[in-house]
């Protein structure tokens, strides 16, 4: 895992270098830390209300500690259609959270993503960024078996 300081110096003079740094954080980290968000507001000159305000303008990006595994479920329209509701209940059920939380040991979060491009897959679900296409209910022990 990188120093988030190092980090943010290494994009100090690019041209959207704050955002890179977040992302560059986020990688790291799995989320940007109240200490990276004080270090980039002070390195880029700005407030920390503003660093602040570029890390929670993308959905991407989070301030809040998460999981080592995050999980996207995608609710556009064709995901809904194709049964979303009951993959994501699954994945409340087996994990014993509901969306937006991480489960007690660190390992997982569960969030809901507007859409991930993937379309032909319906419904789709991502983990750490990998999508997984046509996601049924009784796949998901199956799918995070792969991440314990």
């Amino acid at each position: 895992m990188s120093n988030y300081k190092d980090i943010i110096a290494s994009n100090k003079d690019k041209k959207g270098g704050i955002i890179e740094a977040f992302h560059a954080i986020q990688r790291d980290y799995n989320y940007i830390p109240e200490e990276a968000l004080k270090e980039a507001a002070k390195v880029f000159g700005v407030s920390e209300a503003k660093a602040y305000g570029v890390a929670t303008f993308y959905s991407y990006l989070s301030v809040a500690e998460r999981g080592k595994y995050i999980i996207r479920m995608c609710e556009s329209a064709p995901c809904h259609i194709a049964g979303a509701d009951e993959v994501l209940k699954a994945f409340e059920n087996i994990l014993g959270i509901k969306a937006g939380e991480t489960t007690a040991d660190g390992r997982f979060t569960l969030e809901l993503a507007e859409c991930v491009g993937q379309c032909q897959g319906t419904p789709v679900v991502t983990i750490n960024s990998k999508p997984i296409l046509n996601v049924q209910p009784n796949d998901i022990p199956n799918i995070l078996e792969n991440y314990k």
